[in-house]
């Protein structure tokens, strides 16, 4: 959780570093006064510099009061953490001019990068928001016979859903399982509940809560599943009847 900071202060080691380290945490406390916050003088950070004293702890106490932390009574994580965030501020102060007009590329270099993974799927070298990915998107909604959204990658859901439901192997194999049943809904003739004052919004609405029953419909759908399943698993239980012992 301080790795970042740390890296944001040049620390010598911020990989290494462990919060379950009693030494290492009293070794970064002074590091940050000596190298950051600088609120003693340096004859006076005797008490934090010896990091193997018994009373160290009533040192870093007076420390955090004497530097304003609000954590006054907090744990020592907490109050480290705060110490980290005041140091970066610090920092930034100190070179305001350094890192007013950095860039993100010049960010980015002084950063640790991931290691780059390379991956198999075309996908992830797609670029989704070139002009042949929307012409293609766009393409398919036309096929399909799907209205095209402004937003192209709203329209590559709708077609997801469309061939999730209509076009999969299950519903080619047995088409009428995918066809909706039954007589259309008279949405727009619906009773909404409320009234918002405007007929383009109350029929918005409409289609919204339609939207809203649907889903949960689904939710039940799988929540039924889930019971079929476990009640599949308890409802025949097998027993070994070798197991049984008979009379006492």
């Amino acid at each position: 959780m301080f790795r970042r900071k740390l890296i944001a202060l040049d620390h010598h080691s911020p990989d290494n570093f462990s919060i379950n380290d009693e030494k290492q945490v009293r070794s970064l406390v002074l590091w940050l006064e000596d190298q950051k916050i600088r609120q003693y003088k340096v004859e006076e950070r005797a008490e934090l510099r010896d990091i193997e004293s018994p009373d160290w702890p009533k040192a870093f106490q007076k420390y955090c009061h004497d530097v304003a932390c609000p954590l006054q009574e907090g744990k020592m994580t907490e109050q480290l953490e705060w110490l980290l965030g005041f140091a970066v501020r610090l920092e930034y102060a100190d070179n305001f001019e350094k890192y007013k007009n950095m860039t993100s590329e010049e960010v980015s270099k002084n950063t640790v990068k991931a290691p780059k993974v390379v991956s198999s799927n075309p996908l992830d070298n797609m670029d989704f928001e070139s002009n042949e990915f929307k012409a293609g998107v766009n393409s398919l909604a036309k096929l399909l016979e799907v209205t095209p959204h402004p937003d192209h990658l709203v329209t590559l859901r709708a077609l997801s859903r469309l061939v999730t439901q209509r076009l999969s192997t299950e519903a080619l194999e047995n088409p009428d399982s995918a066809l909706p049943k039954g007589k259309p809904f008279p949405i727009l003739e619906a009773d909404l509940g409320f009234d918002t004052g405007d007929y383009v919004m109350n029929q918005a609405a409409k289609v919204l809560r339609l939207l809203y029953i649907h889903d949960l419909r689904h939710l039940q759908t799988q929540i039924n599943e889930c019971i079929v399943a476990v009640q599949n698993l308890t409802a025949n239980p097998k027993t070994d009847t070798k197991l049984g012992k008979v009379g006492f």
